[in-house]
């Protein structure tokens, strides 16, 4: 009885979650035969132990952030690992509920709880950010080039597969752009970039931005010093998004059928395809990283549309909103509000406009050199 009414309340969880999401897209998916009996089916039959093992996966690969983060604080003050671990589930928690708006909290989190700089800290942010790009880099690639016969086809399969080898190869050209410009901005560019913008660190408008941003940039860049650093970085980055393709593959499995004939390097292109998805806008249907799982489920690989759609949500129901069980729980015990964030989240936004950042009770302020 209690298996019965877990699965029934799943089921409803998922089929609201859903309306939702097809009234946002119902002009992008082509609905014709889309079956609600069989969709709610494939969720009954899903096996819950391996729903369950990628959900303990989504946190491991949190604690692998953090640990890269940790990394990059070395040389800059040193963090510990439960505190940065805690700010970066309340960070992404904030992120689910708040949007977009909720990507400077756990920068300033961090900062204000492992008392380092504000500037530090979103130059750090940044060499995340190139370092996750980086890696759906070579996962699009290794999905691209290595599974041309085990794609559905199909007028639409290809048009779509067409679009993301020219958007993979856009992606790659600025990736290799932005390491070389990190390159040479840390062992060269940065003391006369800074000299030529401090000029405008009083002024106004995109100058002072630039102003900032270079500052974050420069101190940030001293997380990575040396050969160790780089290895260091890049081999838990590897692992992390390895973690993360696993938790795709046990959903597949998890949904059975057309979903399980998804081997590790198909569940690896369809992640490269939501990592698009969450960023870009897909031509003719809108961006989203949940239509993108589903595109990428039914037009390359030929799923079916009921099955897709429940993977899709739950991938993105793990991935995305799993934080929050433990996020919110960490808010209250830390005796943050999500009133407090969304206010620290605007204040930063305004702070970067203005080309700086808030001040946090606690950090210190940037100075020229991080203490080795």
């Amino acid at each position: 009885m209690r298996r019965a009414a877990r699965s029934t309340l799943v089921v409803l969880l998922l089929l609201v979650v859903l309306a939702v999401l097809l009234y946002r897209t119902r002009h992008a998916i082509r609905l014709e035969g889309f079956d609600w009996e069989r969709l709610k089916e494939s969720v009954r039959q899903a096996s819950f132990p391996l729903l369950l093992l990628a959900t303990a996966l989504i946190f491991v690969s949190y604690g692998l952030r953090s640990a890269r983060w940790v990394r990059f604080c070395r040389h800059l003050g040193g963090a510990s690992f439960r505190g940065v671990y805690s700010c970066t589930l309340v960070g992404f928690t904030a992120i689910f509920l708040l949007g977009r708006a909720g990507e400077p909290v756990r920068p300033l989190l961090i900062a204000r709880k492992e008392r380092l700089g504000v500037a530090s800290m979103f130059g750090i942010y940044v060499l995340e950010r190139v370092f996750d790009m980086g890696c759906t880099v070579v996962l699009a690639g290794l999905g691209l080039f290595f599974l041309p016969r085990k794609l559905a086809g199909g007028r639409e399969g290809t048009a779509l597969l067409t679009t993301v080898r020219a958007t993979g190869v856009l992606l790659l050209v600025v990736l290799l752009a932005a390491i070389a410009f990190l390159v040479y901005f840390r062992f060269r560019g940065a003391p006369r970039f800074e000299h030529g913008v401090a000029r405008w660190r009083h002024a106004s408008g995109w100058r002072a931005r630039v102003a900032g941003l270079s500052a974050g940039f420069g101190d940030g860049l001293q997380a990575i010093r040396s050969p160790a650093d780089l290895v260091a970085a890049t081999g838990i980055s590897l692992v992390h998004w390895s973690v993360i393709v696993l938790i795709y593959y046990a959903v597949a499995q998890a949904f059975g059928g057309g979903l399980a004939r998804l081997d590790l390097l198909a569940t690896a292109l369809v992640l490269a395809f939501t990592m698009v998805g969450s960023t870009l806008q897909l031509p003719a249907v809108g961006g989203g990283s949940q239509l993108a799982t589903f595109l990428a489920f039914t037009v390359i690989f030929g799923v079916e549309k009921e099955p897709a759609a429940a993977a899709a949500i739950v991938i993105w129901l793990i991935t995305f909103a799993a934080c929050s069980l433990a996020g919110i729980p960490l808010l209250v015990r830390e005796g943050w509000s999500m009133a407090e964030l969304r206010r620290l989240a605007l204040a930063e936004r305004q702070a970067e406009a203005a080309g700086g950042h808030i001040e946090l009770a606690g950090s210190p302020p940037r100075t020229g050199e991080a203490p080795r």
